[in-house]
């Protein structure tokens, strides 16, 4: 039952019956205790009543009034408001009455005695043996408290006196009522202040809920608000804060790359088809008769040639990229970063003779592939003949900067403004936004620099301003305990 109750209902419920039980548990004690205080306060009285009534009862003879059943108005005047008898031991009853407190009050019912009263043996301070009980009136709902005392000088009576306990039961029930009202208000202010509490502390876990609702309707920017560390629920959402910041990321993220993919599969479906439409164009010259004419036979088989190198070229180039997208280990090996950036300078000086080269090299060994370095290198070099003059010199240096070694490409050419400095290491990404032949290769020479250098520990940074050129660094970390070496030099 409880488990279909919202954490609220149990809270609340919880609280109440705990102060319920509280409530009800003092109210017990209390009424217990009164109850005892006014009974033995009510023994006290019967104690002292009894005092006047024994001495009564032994007064001398030559005194007005004396034992017996002609001194029952003696006994009685002696305890006014209380019930008087005087029984033998066998319970014959010798004397009885009771006279009224005050003059204008009736005389209240006597109590129903038992025929025979049980005294206990044991004495009591003066040698009395006493009897104390409760005992009905003989009509309504009144009680007595009576004391039955056999007397030491008068071992062969019974003395009874008695009181009403009146007082004393409306008092009490004074008290109940009195006590059921106060624990009905303190438990209605307790459910009203306990339902105001636990609305309180549970707004948080409200907000949670909101936001939570909220996300799932797709608002991934939603927070908790007012999260309070310093509550065990303001916790809660600033940890579900921090869990919604990396979803939201994740989410981001995918999005990223589901439209990165899209664009990858766009873009090559795009390269591929190019050379493939050429192809076929070569193939159809030569089904129509190219195989007879010398001419254009040679011309569709170079075509056809040079279209399939392109397309196995750019095929190298997307298994590469797919190989280091998996995480796939390359070679490990000690290389000389000079060695290798002056194969490669030595390279592109064969290729484009007119361009000035000032090399600046520095010894720095790397753990690494000495193939997949050398392949960045070139595209570096193979980016800067693709969007520089012919005339615009180029500065390839290597250095050891805190424990790194940095391979740097600078040119002089028109440069890069900030946008296409941040998305220049995109797959198939052109800085002049086109797809044309004239503006270089397909656009994935930086992004095979960018993955390789990353496979390497590595990172590659560009800077450039429009107009003044850009500078290509790829930074990879040193092999451990590389030494010193001497100073740079220089080849131009």
């Amino acid at each position: 039952m409880l488990r279909r109750l919202s954490l609220r209902a149990r809270l609340l419920l919880g609280v109440i019956a705990l102060a319920a039980v509280g409530l009800v548990a003092a109210d017990v004690v209390t009424y217990s205790k009164l109850q005892s205080f006014l009974v033995d306060r009510t023994d006290a009285s019967l104690d002292a009543a009894h005092q006047a009534v024994e001495g009564a009862l032994l007064r001398p003879p030559g005194d007005d009034h004396h034992g017996g059943a002609s001194g029952i108005d003696a006994l009685t005047a002696a305890a006014p408001g209380d019930y008087v008898q005087l029984r033998r031991l066998d319970g014959t009853v010798v004397a009885s009455g009771a006279v009224p407190q005050f003059s204008n009050t009736t005389r209240p019912p006597p109590p129903q005695l038992p025929a025979t009263i049980e005294i206990p043996q044991s004495t009591e301070p003066g040698g009395d043996r006493v009897s104390r009980f409760d005992a009905p009136a003989t009509t309504g709902d009144g009680r007595y408290r009576v004391r039955a005392s056999i007397e030491a000088r008068t071992p062969n009576y019974i003395l009874v006196v008695a009181t009403s306990l009146a007082d004393v039961d409306g008092t009490l029930h004074q008290l109940f009522w009195i006590e059921l009202l106060v624990t009905v208000l303190v438990l209605a202010a307790i459910a009203a202040l306990g339902l105001w509490v636990v609305r309180l502390g549970l707004r948080p876990l409200t907000a949670i809920e909101t936001t939570a609702s909220a996300i799932a309707g797709g608002d991934l920017t939603r927070r908790v608000e007012r999260a309070d560390e310093r509550t065990e629920v303001g916790r809660l959402g600033l940890a579900l804060n921090a869990m919604l910041a990396q979803i939201e990321s994740s989410f981001t993220a995918r999005e990223a790359s589901e439209r990165r993919l899209r664009r990858f599969v766009a873009d090559a479906s795009h390269e591929l088809r190019t050379p493939l439409t050429a192809v076929r164009a070569y193939a159809e010259l030569f089904t129509r008769g190219a195989a007879d004419r010398p001419d254009d036979l040679e011309r569709s088989m170079k075509g056809i040639s040079r279209e399939a190198e392109r397309m196995s070229v750019l095929v190298d180039d997307l298994l590469l990229l797919a190989r280091l997208d998996e995480g796939r280990p390359l070679e490990q090996e000690r290389v000389e970063l000079a060695d290798v950036v002056a194969e490669a300078v030595d390279a592109a000086r064969v290729v484009d003779p007119e361009r000035p080269y000032d090399v600046e090299l520095e010894q720095a060994t790397v753990n690494g592939d000495r193939d997949r370095l050398r392949q960045i290198v070139d595209n570096l070099l193979a980016n800067v003949r693709a969007h520089t003059p012919a005339a615009s010199a180029v500065h390839v240096f290597v250095r050891r900067e805190d424990g790194r070694a940095e391979i740097g490409v600078a040119d002089t050419g028109p440069g890069l403004d900030d946008e296409q400095a941040g998305l220049v290491f995109e797959r198939f990404y052109r800085a002049d936004g086109s797809r044309a032949r004239a503006s270089g290769g397909v656009g994935l020479g930086l992004a095979i620099v960018a993955a390789v250098a990353e496979a390497h520990r590595g990172e590659v940074s560009v800077r450039s301003r429009p107009g003044e050129g850009a500078t290509f660094v790829i930074a990879l970390p040193l092999e451990n305990g590389a030494r010193p070496t001497p100073a740079p030099g220089r080849d131009t």
